[in-house]
């Protein structure tokens, strides 16, 4: 930044908020906003991560709030840069532990306030070196932000960030101000945490007192979400519906809800079925807190037979056995409660469910679709009462925040671990100490660690129990044949906080902790396994993520090697089901979490997710086919299109890239009996291949108006366009839509394969369907299918349709084909095939670039295309050109609409990012080595970003 750039920030922020600047200095306010998904956080990370110094200034500093910068501040003790924290001791609130973590890296000056107990400033500002030293400058952040884990992610916090020149006045006072503070500080030491810690605990136990006070005069009752779900099942029995299946993830109090229902619903005798002991006698203290006190309650476990209580909490296995089963009346329960629903399909659950007749049967479950090769939602009726997903609960506070760090496997033995790594290496001694190390420096909130460790296989997860111990780690291996009784004590040893109780601060597992085991005070999980299944992987996360008094968050620690199922991670952390690999990355790349929870990933290892991504097959027919079956069998019918996308569920379009048509994929996984013919699967084809991407709204939005009604002329359609999205579309581009529409756009061979028939006419006066079409059209099944092909289309678009962010047809940051292109720009005919690096046409230059360019590509084709900064773009012509080019003459004319496309690699297919408009600065004649050695014309092109390239996206191509 130098100062004429400053100037134009300034004027932004300042004085007219429609100039376009570089969004990294425009002055702003710093919130969390869910909604808009932002943190405070993320611009925090943003400039710890560019600066090459930096000084915090704040009131409180918690372990919860060093949780959230961890791993940057690794990252900034590896690349040597300095920082300078201040705290305060006001009111006692700074956390010991966290000062302590802040000691461990030698890059840092810590330093406390302790003489004035008002201290309560919070300010972060970092510095950044130029090229020259007159445009040396600073960033500051200045509001109500602690160094909190809530107030950097969820609390309403009001931040002001400003960028300076280093003389600015401004800037000049603040380190005026924060040099004061720092010189009337107490540098921080571990004899100074030692005695601050007396008097921190005194006031914390004070502080807990009062909270435990307050507390108590509070009864449990339903949250938002549980009320929800309450009045879904209410009304699922107004209409006399005796079944239903609630979807809630771990830990969001699927057995509270149960309760309160039970309560509202007041059944004379009421059956809870578990598959595990210790769940049922959990389970029956939950609901003593919430049901009436004249209620009986009792168990009917291994060693328990109170069968005759008016709640009776059983295990599967005890209840199916021919006598126990008997000893009921098969009309015994009005209520009965299925926990853990997805095993319905087992046989034993098969048999309890066919002998008893209860007036109102729950199922409840976090994950349906693990049903043991049953269809759970047929076995409740396809009634869902209500859906309760991680990311959902993880926004409405129902669990505690995570903190997930994806960190590299190590090599051993000259090898990277991968799938098929064997024994010797995964227990190698190591391996070991990298595994301890981390979860040392990652620890826990409070108190000690108390860790679950999932690992790949049995005799893995034993040797490294063992090698824990070795290393004086407390660890113990549960396996599926631990009995109950041994399996209670070892939970109890690694929850207990009791003394002269023989503590454990790990417990080894390959799946026996994937579900029907409560440990709420679990704080820590390591993952030493590759990624099966996006829903085995939240269910493990899930075991850390109940609420616990002494538990804030979750750390979670993530090994991460050569695995081919890398790409499941950021589809089981951020909840994307969609299967397109466009929408991951972007997912990836914009890093948002509901709630406090945050994810981290190492350079190495975004790479890996993002190799594993390019590779994967999406379009797998028996993955689709699995998807299908179960949106089918949640519904209770075969589904559509707009289905999918209302349940949140795969992405429609991945079954017409697979089979051309969502009509076509349905014939494949059903075979069922069709009215259309050959012409109409043809142009259902067409309409899903050509018009369901949703890359431009005007044909879908013509045909959906002209199947309702008889024709509309080319100013009314535009004024239509215009009312119902708030879309400008001009006559130029009525035009390229009719031609779409009747199919004079496509080349030959494309427009047969369609069955070359126009679906509209257009005359002088209207535009109206083609006399064939509408005839179709009188078919209610192919109505059926275009109607939701269409509906389909128009909700993809307007899903990130944003007016302020929509240039010359395109959404910034879309992806687009090439043919795309052609389309969005009015080009009379498909001109893909020969568009190569870019084309001139019709005062149109659509540029596409590939960042990252494959090493094996020819010397002539080697082009220097990059960025020089968010606002300035370096781009070569092909060979063989010159500076007085016809071609170099026509693109650097102002009327020439400049339009870049970028993607980062080969591997990620046909489809380029839209980056927006270039202007045209200046040309250079130069030559490229060809692929003999020899010297090749070429003009190097200089382009300013008509909007600057937003940071993350500047930061994914040149990363």
């Amino acid at each position: 930044m130098n100062s004429s750039e400053l100037a134009l920030y300034l004027e932004a922020g300042f004085i007219d908020f429609n100039i376009e600047t570089d969004e990294r200095f425009l002055p702003k306010i710093l919130t969390n906003n869910q909604q808009e998904q932002v943190k405070v956080l993320e611009n925090l990370l943003f400039e710890l991560e560019h600066c090459d110094e930096f000084f915090f200034s704040v009131a409180f500093v918690t372990n919860s709030g060093i949780a959230c910068l961890i791993d940057t501040l690794k990252e900034l003790e590896n690349k040597h840069i300095k920082g300078k924290i201040l705290a305060s001791q006001y009111q006692n609130f700074t956390e010991p532990r966290a000062l302590r973590r802040l000691l461990q890296f030698p890059n840092l000056e810590l330093k406390i306030i302790t003489s004035d107990y008002n201290f309560h400033a919070k300010g972060y500002l970092f510095h950044t070196h130029a090229t020259s030293a007159k445009d040396e400058n600073y960033t500051m952040i200045v509001g109500s932000s602690n160094l909190t884990q809530s107030a950097l992610t969820v609390n309403r916090e009001w931040n002001v960030q400003l960028s300076s020149m280093k003389d600015g006045a401004l800037i000049r006072q603040m380190q005026e101000e924060l040099n004061q503070a720092w010189d009337d500080a107490t540098p921080v030491t571990e004899e100074w945490i030692a005695a601050y810690e007396r008097i921190y605990g005194e006031a914390r136990n004070q502080r807990q007192r009062a909270y435990t006070k307050i507390h108590k005069l509070y009864k449990i009752n339903p949250n938002k979400m549980q009320a929800a779900a309450l009045q879904n099942i209410a009304a699922l029995r107004a209409e006399d519906k005796n079944r239903a299946l609630l979807i809630s993830a771990t830990g969001t109090g699927k057995t509270y809800l149960s309760a309160f229902d039970v309560r509202a619903a007041q059944p004379k005798r009421c059956l809870f079925i578990v598959h595990r002991g210790l769940i049922a006698r959990k389970s029956k203290e939950s609901f003593e807190q919430i049901i009436d006190e004249h209620i009986t309650t009792g168990l009917f476990t291994s060693g328990h037979r109170e069968i005759d209580r008016d709640y009776v909490f059983a295990t599967v296995q005890t209840l199916v056995k021919d006598e126990n089963l008997h000893a009921f009346a098969p009309d015994a329960f009005d209520y009965i409660i299925i926990d853990e629903a997805h095993h319905a399909g087992a046989k034993s659950y098969q048999k309890v469910l066919s002998y008893f007749k209860p007036k109102f049967l729950l199922g409840m479950t976090a994950t349906p679709e693990r049903s043991d090769d049953c269809d759970i939602f047929k076995t409740f009726d396809h009634n869902i009462a209500y859906e309760i997903r991680l990311h959902q609960a993880l926004a409405e506070n129902m669990l505690v925040p995570f903190h997930y760090h994806g960190v590299s496997e190590i090599v051993v033995d000259g090898e990277l671990l991968d799938d098929n790594t064997d024994f010797v290496r995964l227990t190698s001694e190591e391996r070991v100490k990298n595994i301890l190390y981390y979860a040392d420096f990652y620890g826990c909130d409070q108190g000690r660690v108390k860790g679950i460790v999932f690992c790949s296989r049995i005799e893995e997860a034993k040797a490294l129990s063992e090698a824990f111990n070795k290393h004086g780690k407390r660890a113990a291996f549960l396996a599926g044949a631990t009995s109950e009784e041994e399996r209670a004590r070892l939970i109890k040893r690694l929850e207990s906080d009791e003394e002269g109780v023989d503590k454990l601060d790990y417990l080894f597992s390959v799946d026996v902790l994937n579900e029907g085991v409560d440990i709420p005070s679990v704080n820590q999980i390591i993952m030493l396994r590759p990624t099966q299944s996006a829903i085995v992987f939240v269910q493990q996360l899930g075991r850390g993520l109940r609420k616990s008094k002494a538990k804030r968050y979750l750390e979670v620690i993530d090994f991460i090697g050569n695995y081919e199922n890398n790409y499941m991670l950021p589809i089981a952390l951020y909840g994307d089901r969609s299967g397109s690999k466009e929408k991951l990355r972007r997912i990836v790349h914009n890093n948002f979490l509901p709630g406090a929870s945050t994810v981290y990933f190492t350079d190495v290892v975004r790479e890996r997710i993002f190799e594993s991504l390019n590779k994967n097959n999406f379009l797998e027919l028996r993955k689709l086919k699995e998807s299908y079956q179960l949106v089918k069998s949640k519904l209770g019918h075969a589904p559509m299109m707009l289905d999918f996308l209302d349940l949140g569920d795969k992405d429609p379009y991945l079954f017409i890239q697979k089979k051309k048509s969502y009509y076509n994929f349905r014939q494949y996984a059903d075979h069922y009996e069709s009215t259309l013919n050959a012409s109409q699967c043809k142009l259902l084809e067409f309409i899903c291949l050509e018009l369901a991407n949703g890359r431009r709204l005007e044909e879908v939005a013509l045909l959906r108006y002209l199947m309702q009604h008889t024709q509309i002329d080319v100013p009314a359609f535009m004024q239509y366009m215009q009312n119902k999205y708030q879309l400008t579309t001009s006559a130029a581009t009525v035009t390229s839509v009719v031609n779409v529409l009747s199919m004079q756009f496509f080349k030959t061979a494309d427009a047969q394969k369609y069955g070359n028939m126009p679906l509209v006419n257009a005359n002088a006066d209207s535009i109206c369907l083609s006399e064939k079409f509408s005839s179709m059209l009188a078919n209610k099944e192919f109505y059926g299918y275009v109607n939701d092909a269409l509906a389909y289309a128009e909700k993809r678009f307007l899903s990130d349709y944003k007016p302020a962010k929509f240039y010359h047809g395109f959404k910034l940051y879309g992806s687009y084909t090439r043919k795309d292109v052609c389309r969005i720009l009015n080009w009379a005919k498909d001109e893909s095939a020969v568009v190569y690096g870019y084309r001139v046409k019709y005062n149109t230059c659509p540029i596409f670039v590939t960042y990252k360019k494959d090493e094996n590509i020819s010397e002539s084709t080697k082009y220097d295309d990059r960025f020089a900064s968010p606002t300035i773009f370096n781009w070569q012509t092909r060979s063989r050109v010159n500076i007085d080019s016809p071609e170099v003459v026509a693109i650097e004319q102002p009327e020439t609409l400049k339009l870049l496309f970028i993607k980062k690699s080969d591997a990620e297919g046909s489809e380029f990012y839209f980056m927006g408009e270039m202007l045209h600065k200046q040309s250079i004649g130069t030559t490229i080595t060809g692929n003999k050695g020899e010297k090749l014309s070429i003009v190097q092109m200089f382009y300013e970003m008509k909007t600057p390239v937003e940071a993350k996206i500047y930061d994914y191509f040149e990363g």
